[in-house]
């Protein structure tokens, strides 16, 4: 039983809608398995497929997510349970523990592609969400709070992401106050667009927000629309979170939801 893909020909298009959302509050069923998101709340099409951490051990991976570069962990934040990513012990080229498994996981037998180009531009932390494997039209959100990071405090939706280890990301910095969308082409990073004076302060929470309709993409910080870019060829792929350098960065809210 599970959440009809949007390429599913047997499946009105007009019924399809999927969020995978992170709460502290919703009560979940734990469903243990490499590939599956641990605590989940099955709902019929048209309604919410939600994924919260209150069964996750704080310390440990998400299990909602596959941790692909850099540290990510559960941490406690008052009496709630936040996805962190923890650059504190950040090293250029580091990729996550057990990797290979979790291309397999992501790509099946394309995972070899993937897994080249992850270990050899090993550059900037990313997870990806488990139950998405083809995010194309809707919105991706989440709320974050830069808790530390002399050299970034980068907290990003990753989306668009190829067997290849292409991707996209949309970020907002605590440090530099800007919004940025880059690609990670061919072990590449460049900027595709840049907003400046979109101030964010550290140790406050942020609404961050990606809107995606085809080639279209809208980027939204606090509710506010402030980038707006046409990409050469439409979305579609798998959708994470993103960060870099030694950003200690908190999480929470992450929802995807795709267009009706």
């Amino acid at each position: 039983m599970g959440v009809p893909a949007a390429t599913d020909p047997n499946v009105p298009r007009t019924r399809w809608r999927l969020i995978i959302k992170i709460s502290t509050c919703t009560i979940a069923t734990v469903i243990a398995g490499l590939g599956l998101a641990a605590l989940l709340l099955r709902a019929d099409a048209g309604q919410a497929l939600k994924v919260d951490f209150s069964g996750d051990a704080v310390g440990t991976e998400p299990k909602a997510f596959l941790s692909v570069v850099g540290i990510w962990r559960i941490e406690a934040e008052g009496d709630k349970k936040v996805l962190a990513v923890d650059g504190r012990q950040w090293k250029e080229g580091q990729t996550a523990v057990g990797i290979a498994d979790k291309a397999r996981a992501l790509y099946g037998d394309r995972y070899a592609e993937f897994l080249d180009r992850v270990q050899a531009y090993a550059y900037f932390p990313y997870t990806v969400a488990k139950d998405v494997e083809d995010f194309r039209d809707g919105e991706i959100s989440v709320r974050f709070e830069g808790i530390s990071g002399r050299i970034d405090q980068g907290a990003g939706i990753l989306f668009n992401l190829k067997p290849n280890g292409d991707y996209l990301t949309i970020r907002a910095n605590p440090l530099e106050n800007n919004l940025v969308l880059w690609k990670f082409e061919k072990g590449k990073r460049s900027s595709v667009k840049w907003i400046r004076n979109t101030p964010t302060p550290t140790r406050q929470w942020h609404d961050l927000k990606v809107h995606v309709a085809g080639n279209k993409v809208e980027g939204y910080l606090n509710g506010t629309l402030y980038l707006e870019h046409a990409l050469p060829e439409p979305v579609a792929g798998r959708v994470g979170l993103w960060s870099k350098a030694d950003s200690h960065v908190y999480f929470d809210g992450y929802t995807v939801t795709a267009a009706d």
